[in-house]
C-alpha cells in the first residue's frame, strides 16, 4: 500500500493537514489564514519514483515570496512571516508534485482547519502586539562585550570585516518608508571601520528597496503561480563551477532581504544558455545553504569539492564532494585541523585544494579576524595539513582571488582586511612552496575584494569588479605573467558595477549574447573557442542581479 503524503501545518498550534496523497490530486492549492504566521510543510511515507514537490508561498498578485522543494533527501521546509518581509494576509500555498504515477485529477482548492485557542481574546489585536514584540526582539536582541559594547547577536551572517550604516534592523513597517540599503559599508569612515567592525558586521545582502526593476525581475520569474522557476534568481556570495565543456553547477549564494535563496543549486547548459534547477538531482546530504564558500572541480575525479563559507551563525569548514558521474553527495569525514572559513581562496593542484586565507567566525581568533594561513585538503587520505612555506606570503585577508597559472604558480590579487582594502600581488610557486611579491608595470586595478577572476590562457588572467570600500567596480583588467603587466581593456558588456559574482571561463561553441530576465539580444556573431562567463552579484545600491553574461575570450585579448 502506497502511504506517501504531503502534510502541512498552519500555525503553531495548527495540527497536520494532509494536501497530497498517492490517489489524489498532484496540484493543491491553500489560502493561508491571516491570523497563521508559520507554515510547515513535509512528506511522509515512501517516495517511491517521486522526484520532488514544488513550493510555492505567493502573495495577492500571484507573486512569489519564497519558493522550495520536498525531494527524498529534504523532507520538510518552513516559512515565518518574520522572515519574508511582502507576506502579507492573503498569502496562498501552491503545492505540486513531480514524478512517479501523477493524478489527472484537477488542481484541488482547499481551506485550512484553523486552530482555535479555548481562551480568545480579540484576535486582531493579539496579532497586532504578537508581531511587534518580534520586531522589538530583533532590536533588543543585544549583548555586552567586556568594554561595554553592544553587538546585536543575529549580525553573524553579515559580511565580515565591513560597518553598517545603521546598527538597527531595517524591518519594513507598514506605512513606513525605508532609504536604500547596500550591499557593503560606506567607506567614508574609513579610519574607523576596524572599530565599529569590532562593535557590528556588514550589510551584505542587506534588503534593497521594491523598484520597478525588482518588480520587473519577480514578474518574469514566475508567469504563472504554478510554474517552477527557469532561471536562478538575484544573488551574490554564490559559486559557479564548470565540469565539462557544455555544463557548470551554481550552488548557494544570498539575494534581497538578507535571505539565503530557496534555490540553491542550478545546471547550465551553455549549449543553448539554459538553467536547470538541479538541487533535486543529485542523491545524499546536500551542503546546507551558505555564502562565502568555494567551489572547486576536479577533472581527474570527476567531482566537485565544496568548501566553507557562512550561513547566519554558522560557520563551515566542511568538505562536500559531489560526484557528477554518479550525482550523488557525500560529506567528508576528514582527519587534521582547518578552521571554519569564509571569503577564502580555494586553487586545485594535483588533486589536492589550496585553500589561502578568509574570515573566521567572531569572536575573532586573531585580532583582525582574518587569515594568512595556507591549508591543503588531501581528497586521497581526506586529511588537512599546514605546509612549510617560505617567502614574502601575504598578509592577512579575505574576498582576494587566486588563479593557478601554467599548473605551478598560483597568482593571488587584492583582498580585504579592516580597514584596508588591497591592489596588491603575490605569487606562490607550487614546485618550491615560495611566496613572492609581484612587482608589476602598467596601470593596475584600484584596491579592491570581493572581485572576479579568470584565467583567459596559459599567460594571462582577468580581473573584474569587485568593491573598494566604497563602491562596487565595473572596471577590468588583464594581466600578463610574462611581462608582469597589467592592460585595462574595455568591454562594453561588462559596463555594470558588480561585487560577489562569479567568473568563469569554459570552452563553448556560443556565440556572445547578454542573457537577462527578460532580455536576449546578440552582441556579437563570433563562435568558437574559450568564452567568459559572468554571473550574478549586487551593485551596493540595492539592486542584485541573475543575470548571465558572456564574452568570447579571443574578443578580450584583442581589446588588449
Amino acid at each position: 500500500m502506497d502511504d506517501f503524503g504531503v502534510y502541512a501545518v498552519f500555525g503553531v498550534n495548527g495540527p497536520p493537514q494532509r494536501l497530497l496523497s498517492a490517489n489524489g490530486s498532484s496540484k493543491v492549492r491553500v489560502a493561508v489564514p491571516p491570523s497563521v504566521r508559520q507554515v510547515v510543510l513535509f512528506s511522509s511515507g515512501q517516495w517511491g519514483e517521486r522526484i520532488c514537490v514544488n513550493a510555492e508561498l505567493s502573495d495577492a498578485a500571484r507573486m512569489p515570496i519564497t519558493i522550495g522543494k520536498l525531494t527524498p533527501y529534504n523532507k520538510c521546509l518552513s516559512w515565518e512571516q518574520w522572515e519574508e518581509e511582502t507576506w502579507v494576509d492573503s498569502v496562498t500555498l501552491n503545492v505540486s508534485l513531480e514524478g512517479g504515477n501523477l493524478s489527472a485529477e484537477p488542481e484541488l482548492i482547499m481551506a485550512v482547519k484553523e486552530y482555535t485557542p479555548k481562551d480568545t481574546a480579540a484576535p486582531p489585536a493579539a496579532r497586532e502586539l504578537h508581531g511587534k514584540r518580534k520586531r522589538e526582539k530583533t532590536i533588543e536582541e543585544e549583548e555586552e562585550d567586556s568594554n561595554g559594547t553592544k553587538t546585536r547577536k543575529d549580525d553573524e551572517n553579515m559580511c565580515p570585516n565591513v560597518t553598517t550604516e545603521k546598527t538597527t534592523p531595517m524591518r519594513k513597517v507598514k506605512g513606513q518608508t525605508r532609504g536604500i540599503q547596500k550591499l557593503f559599508a560606506s567607506g567614508a569612515d574609513a579610519t574607523n571601520l576596524k572599530r565599529a567592525a569590532a562593535e557590528t558586521q556588514g550589510t551584505v545582502g542587506r534588503t534593497p528597496p521594491q523598484s520597478a526593476a525588482r518588480t520587473k525581475s519577480r514578474q518574469a520569474k514566475a508567469p504563472t503561480h504554478t510554474a517552477p522557476p527557469v532561471s536562478p534568481s538575484a544573488r551574490w556570495g554564490q559559486t559557479l563551477c564548470p565540469i565539462d565543456a557544455q555544463t557548470a553547477i551554481l550552488i548557494g549564494g544570498q539575494g534581497a532581504r538578507t535571505q539565503f535563496c530557496k534555490d540553491p543549486m542550478w545546471k547550465l547548459c551553455t549549449e543553448d544558455m539554459s538553467w536547470v534547477a538541479a538541487e533535486t538531482l543529485a542523491e545524499g546530504p546536500t551542503p546546507d545553504a551558505r555564502i562565502g564558500h568555494t567551489s572547486i572541480y576536479d577533472p581527474d575525479s570527476r567531482r566537485i569539492f565544496v568548501f566553507g563559507g557562512s550561513k547566519n551563525k554558522k560557520w563551515f569548514n566542511d568538505v562536500h564532494i559531489l560526484d557528477t558521474q554518479s550525482w550523488k553527495w557525500t560529506m567528508v569525514e576528514a582527519q587534521g585541523k582547518v578552521p571554519p572559513l569564509a571569503y577564502h581562496s580555494c586553487s586545485m593542484f594535483q588533486g589536492e585544494l589550496f585553500v589561502l586565507g578568509g574570515v573566521f567566525p567572531r569572536p575573532n581568533p586573531e585580532p583582525d579576524g582574518c587569515s594568512d594561513s595556507l591549508y591543503i585538503f588531501d581528497p586521497r587520505l581526506s586529511i588537512w595539513y599546514q605546509p612549510i612555506v617560505t617567502g614574502d606570503k601575504p598578509s592577512p585577508r579575505s574576498g582576494h582571488s587566486a588563479c593557478v597559472m601554467q599548473e605551478r604558480k598560483i597568482y593571488v590579487f587584492g583582498g580585504w582586511d579592516t580597514p584596508v582594502c588591497y591592489s596588491d600581488m603575490y605569487m606562490l610557486d607550487l614546485g618550491l612552496m615560495e611566496f613572492s611579491a609581484v612587482k608589476t608595470t602598467g596601470k593596475p586595478p584600484s584596491p579592491r575584494s570581493w572581485h572576479g577572476s579568470a584565467v583567459l590562457s596559459d599567460t594571462k588572467f582577468l580581473i573584474h569588479g569587485g568593491y573598494n570600500g566604497n563602491n562596487a567596480l565595473s572596471d577590468t583588467f588583464i594581466f600578463d605573467i610574462e611581462t608582469n603587466s597589467w592592460t585595462e581593456v574595455s568591454v562594453p558588456h561588462l559596463s555594470v558595477p558588480r561585487a560577489g559574482h562569479s567568473i568563469i571561463t569554459m570552452e563553448t561553441a556560443t556565440h556572445c549574447r547578454f542573457l537577462e530576465e527578460d532580455a536576449d539580444v546578440d552582441v556579437n556573431d563570433g563562435s568558437g573557442g574559450r568564452t567568459l562567463l559572468v554571473f550574478g552579484g549586487g551593485d551596493n545600491e540595492g539592486n542584485f542581479y541573475s543575470d548571465l553574461i558572456t564574452v568570447t575570450v579571443e574578443e578580450l585579448l584583442g581589446a588588449i
